[in-house]
């Protein structure tokens, strides 16, 4: 951020190329061992525009990643050869490593779901009418894509009527941070939603979601949805 005032880095914060891989597996609602991989291939090269629209660093991998969908679409457009036994399907190159990979992050998920809401997680004690804990409730930590995809709601509800301005009298990341910051400390948490005024045009907007980002890399909030109701909310730590 010292060179760019609307860059942020994803690095060891979010989530990489496999679980944007997932993450369009589980959206879509497909069997692994039959990705429709046309139209995973433009969705995942649709999230990687929107990384770039927002100048998130490291999304070098994700092309890395997106080449290697690109090439089993061209594979399995070419004619087969031979016995149908013999040919394997292109599409097992990603189902492979994609099921070892579902393996680890399902254990670490599992370790994360044991103490979710204890007190390592927030310093801080949760109000249970802000965030219900009853046997029936469900909550996870959200992650980018999910974030993301709430973030192009936010945006598509916005009239065009003003356009984008990123430039340099605008508010920067790091004041929307110390903004959102005094905020947090006052309410102890905000929904996703309420991030965001009446007024906000699309630039207002971004800078919002990026200040999110970064606060989540400097490991000053943590972000969660409950799952029955589909809120997604930001609790300071």
């Amino acid at each position: 951020m010292e060179n760019d005032p609307y860059s942020v880095k994803i690095e060891d914060v979010f989530e990489g190329p496999m679980d944007l891989l997932i993450h369009l597996i589980r959206k879509n609602e497909v069997n692994i061992y039959d990705i429709p991989v046309a139209l995973i291939t433009r969705q995942y090269l649709e999230y990687i525009e929107w990384l770039k629209a927002l100048s998130i660093d490291n999304v070098g991998d994700f092309l890395v990643m997106a080449s290697t969908l690109t090439q089993i679409k061209s594979r399995m457009l070419l004619p087969t050869h031979g016995n149908e036994g013999d040919d394997e399907d292109p599409r097992m190159e990603i189902a492979r490593p994609l099921l070892e990979y579902l393996q680890i992050k399902s254990a670490a998920e599992a370790l994360l779901k044991r103490n979710l809401l204890g007190e390592h997680m927030f310093t801080r004690q949760i109000d249970k009418k802000i965030l219900p804990v009853g046997p029936e409730d469900q909550v996870i930590r959200v992650g980018l894509f999910e974030l993301i995809d709430a973030f192009r709601k936010i945006l598509d509800s916005v009239s065009d009527q003003f356009p984008m301005d990123l430039t340099a009298d605008r508010m920067s990341v790091t004041d929307r941070i110390s903004e959102l910051v005094d905020i947090l400390e006052k309410k102890g948490s905000i929904t996703f939603i309420e991030l965001f005024g009446p007024d906000s045009n699309k630039g207002d907007i971004i800078i919002t979601f990026l200040a999110v980002l970064e606060m989540v890399k400097l490991n000053l909030v943590r972000i969660m949805q409950h799952l029955q109701s589909g809120t997604i909310r930001l609790f300071y730590i």
